[in-house]
Parts: structure tokens; C-alpha cells; sequence
């Protein structure tokens, strides 16, 4: 693995190079120390890993991010940030543009944790069978039901409060996909990266947005029926609200988006239902599951990193290979509490959450009306 480290000795400790240079022949490293020598490094040659620093001295990170992923969107992209921020989010642009996070001063090994995730994940986003699935889908239907409830309230009143279309666009994780989608396009988002729905539909207008859904192609076939669809719905709203309990605040709008997507793939034709057909050993049918076929959709549509990873993986969370309970952990757990499903013990006992369980199954139960004696 070929990685880039763009910063100098304060940010990026010599023996971090050596750290991975131990790690055999087929891992190289590279050291830089501001964004245009990181820039003829990438035009040079391909690399599979940059991690920069938050301090260069002639152009801030997430500009460095950006010309990379413009001129090499294979590379993955790594942000360091300093733990002086405390439990403060990184900015909006940066999460939109780097794959992951990691906190100065950066150990060996949560580094070499990240590395082997992101590859995992690139790996997954980058299969022949997915492209194949999903490069054929141009659109994602709408129950009729939801789309003729946003349709009303929209022409009913032009100037309806957003929070409130909000709350419609959230009840249908088709509609939401899309709104997410044209809000993080490069006409409407200025570079700044948009993961809530209210401040997306602030963004795109209510005259836009009336546009994008009565554009929808509402009533094209689907591979659910309409019970399963307005089932699958229920399930995303509450497994929505769930996770963004178990997150702080700074990143319950990305728990909550990442829940209420999390099983958009079941709405796209030829995936298998992860849930209901788990892939058997040594077998492959050709179908990719809809937890990776959905986190390749909202990757292709630019959506932040956090919430395509959390989609790809909330069925698997170890797969994510991460020590912290982050987006990914609180989409497995919401899903898994809202589905009546096993939650993965190991990975929150490794993730030194397990204790918390007892208190989400709660929360879980009260928003599903359940008293205790019927959980």
C-alpha cells in the first residue's frame, strides 16, 4: 500500500513512517510537508492512502482533499484532527471529502485501523458487480401515498415552514435520498457538504423541491410490495430517531440521516435482502446485498463518508475495524433494535459500549410503543 503524509515532524512523527515501513515490502510511505508537494506527489503517481495534517503552510486541508480527490478519486483520503476541537465535529466540507478521521497525536495503530477499513470500503465500493447493479438505475420510486402528501403541502403553501417538509421528506427514504443527492450537487452546494434534511430543503427551495418530486418517477415498478414498502418506511423513521439518541449532538443529524438510508438499497431492483437471504459460504449468486448496493448508490451521489460507510457496514459493524462507537455503530444498533434483530454483542463490548444496551432497548421500546412486558 502506497501512502502519502502531508504535514511536517509535529503533526507526523518520523516513526509513523517507520511504523508502516514495518509492516512488509508492499507498504511504502511518502512524507511531504505542504499541499503543492503533496500535489505533484499525486500527479506523479497513484497512491492508495493520503493523510494530511490540519497545519500546511500554504492551503488548508480540506482544499488539498478536494484537488485530490479531483485528480486521483481512487486515493483514500484521511484528515487528521487536532484533539484540541474536543467532541466538536470536523467542518461540513471536510466530511464530505475525506474518508476518515483520525485524532492528533495519531498512534501507529489506530492509523494502521483506518488504512485497513478504507481499503475494505474501496474495495466494496469499487465492485464490477455493483456497478453493474446500480449504474443501470437512474431513479428510485416514491410510494404514492408520501409523494401525493409532499405534493399537496407544497402547492397548498408556498412558503410552508421547512421543518415541516422536512418531516415529510423524512418519511420516505427514497425522496430524502434524492433531496440529499441534488443538495450535495455541485450546482447547489457551493462546496459545503449537506447530511440533514431541513437544511436541504432550505438549499434547494420549496419551488425546486416541488420540482424534484413531482419529477419522481412515483408508480415505476418496485421490487417491494406496497406493504413491505410502507413497512420498510416505518422501520427507517424509528430506527432514525433511535439512532440519533445514542449519538451526541454534534453527530445525531449524521446518525439520523445514515439510519433512515440504511435499507434504501431493498427499493433497487436485482439485491439480495441481506436479512432475509444471508449470502451462504462459498456461494454467489451475482446479486449484490442491499446494504452494500445502497452505500454505493449514496457514495456515487456524493453523499458524506460517514453515512455511506455506516450504510455499507451497519449489518456487519466489525467490519469497520474502528475502536469508537461512532455513525456506523448507532445505525447497526437502531436497525438491529427497531427489526428485533440480534445486536452484535462482540462489536459493543469491543467498542466499550456494551453496558449502554440495557438503556437503547429502552429507548428503542418507547418509541415502538412497547411496555416492558411486551418487549
Amino acid at each position: 500500500m502506497r501512502i502519502l503524509f502531508v504535514g511536517d515532524e509535529a503533526s507526523l512523527p518520523a516513526e509513523l513512517s517507520e511504523f508502516i515501513a514495518d509492516l512488509g515490502e508492499e507498504w511504502h510511505t511518502t512524507t511531504v510537508v505542504d499541499g503543492h508537494a503533496a500535489m505533484a506527489a499525486v500527479a506523479a503517481s497513484s497512491l492508495d492512502a493520503v493523510i494530511v495534517s490540519p497545519y500546511l503552510p500554504d492551503m488548508d486541508a480540506t482544499t488539498l482533499l478536494g484537488q485530490i480527490r479531483t485528480l486521483r478519486p481512487e486515493t483514500i483520503r484521511v484528515a487528521l484532527i487536532d484533539a484540541q476541537q474536543g467532541n466538536r465535529p470536523p467542518p461540513a466540507r471536510l466530511i464530505g471529502i475525506a474518508h476518515r478521521f483520525l485524532p492528533l497525536p495519531l498512534a501507529p495503530e489506530v492509523l494502521l485501523e483506518a488504512l485497513s477499513s478504507l481499503e475494505e470500503l474501496r474495495e466494496l465500493l469499487d465492485s464490477p458487480r455493483l456497478r453493474d447493479a446500480i449504474g443501470r438505475i437512474e431513479k428510485l420510486p416514491s410510494p404514492p401515498h408520501l409523494y401525493m402528501s409532499l405534493t399537496r403541502a407544497l402547492e397548498r403553501d408556498d412558503d410552508a415552514d421547512s421543518n415541516e417538509v422536512a418531516k415529510l421528506v423524512a418519511a420516505d427514504p427514497a425522496i430524502a435520498a434524492k433531496v440529499l443527492q441534488l443538495s450535495n450537487s455541485a450546482f447547489f452546494s457551493s462546496g459545503r457538504t449537506i447530511s440533514d434534511l431541513r437544511t436541504a430543503v432550505t438549499r434547494l427551495g420549496l419551488s425546486t423541491l416541488r420540482d424534484l418530486v413531482l419529477a419522481s418517477e412515483v408508480f415505476s415498478a418496485s421490487t417491494l410490495s406496497a406493504a413491505e414498502r410502507n413497512a420498510l418506511q416505518q422501520r427507517a423513521l424509528l430506527a432514525s430517531r433511535l439512532a440519533a439518541r445514542l449519538l451526541p449532538a454534534s453527530s445525531a443529524e449524521l446518525g439520523s440521516t445514515a439510519a433512515l438510508l440504511a435499507d434504501i438499497g431493498l427499493l433497487l431492483p436485482g439485491v439480495r435482502n441481506e436479512r432475509t437471504e444471508p449470502a451462504a459460504a462459498g456461494t454467489d449468486d451475482g446479486r449484490p446485498g442491499h446494504a452494500e448496493a445502497g452505500a454505493y448508490l449514496l457514495g456515487l451521489w456524493g453523499l458524506p463518508m460517514p453515512i455511506v460507510e455506516a450504510v455499507g457496514f451497519h449489518l456487519q459493524p466489525q467490519r469497520s475495524n474502528t475502536r469508537s462507537f461512532w455513525v456506523t455503530g448507532a445505525v447497526h444498533v437502531a436497525l438491529a433494535l427497531v427489526n428485533g434483530e440480534a445486536v452484535d454483542e462482540d462489536y459493543l463490548q469491543r467498542a466499550n459500549v456494551l453496558h449502554k444496551l440495557p438503556e437503547w432497548r429502552e429507548h428503542a421500546n418507547a418509541l415502538m410503543g412497547l411496555s416492558p412486558a411486551d418487549a
